[in-house]
């Protein structure tokens, strides 16, 4: 399967694909001035960073609300599901928490030139914020689950979901997480990636 294949089979229009390819190139540009993603990824940006991102979308609920990313760095996921989420017309908000200035001043920029009105980006670190409404938590390559549990019962609620981009060490990262924490979990193939998966995380409760 090609790459085009895989945009149609992802359910990508041709709107959303435009602004995504426009995200792209903005990245580009920036990674030049500052470490967001590898070199080597730029030329698989697609597949490596934008489809791995999209396929969330899939898991989000109908009613979503209000979506925040952990640790955005680059804008993945959030700017991926922020475009497509205003693409499709949802009224949900998505913040973007990055503790780095200058990745927060990178993601203004991103929001700012693909006109995202559904985006709050907050620059400090997730312990020190405070939502009084989270429906789902998202994060990619930011920290282990054990730690992702901590931020996400910060900021959360007994109905907020986990959304997270996983690599081949989930089994572990899920025992270790285990010994502190109790959570439903649900696993799906990541569809970008042989070896991870897409972690479904609900009724977060913190060991007794």
């Amino acid at each position: 399967m090609n790459i085009n294949e895989e945009i149609i089979n992802a359910g990508i229009s041709a709107t959303e694909y435009a602004k995504l390819q426009k995200f792209a190139d903005i990245l580009t540009e920036w990674n030049s001035k500052m470490n967001l993603v590898s070199k080597n990824s730029l030329t698989e940006v697609w597949p490596r960073h934008i489809l791995d991102s999209a396929q969330l979308m899939t898991y989000l609920p109908a009613d979503l609300s209000h979506l925040v990313d952990i640790g955005s760095g680059a804008g993945f996921p959030g700017v991926v599901l922020a475009i497509l989420l205003q693409e499709r017309k949802s009224t949900a908000k998505v913040t973007l928490v990055e503790s780095i200035t200058k990745k927060t001043v990178y993601l203004k920029d991103v929001c700012e030139k693909l006109n995202l009105q559904n985006v709050d980006i907050i620059n400090d670190r997730i312990e020190n914020t405070v939502f009084k409404n989270v429906d789902v938590i998202t994060a990619r390559a930011v920290a282990q689950l054990d730690i992702l549990c901590g931020y996400a019962k910060h900021i959360g609620n007994s109905k907020t979901k986990l959304l997270l981009l996983k690599g081949q060490k989930w089994v572990e990262e899920d025992e270790l997480a285990q010994n502190h924490w109790q959570y439903n979990l649900t696993i799906y193939p990541n569809k970008q990636c042989i070896d991870g998966v897409v972690m479904e995380i609900s009724d977060l409760r913190k060991k007794k």
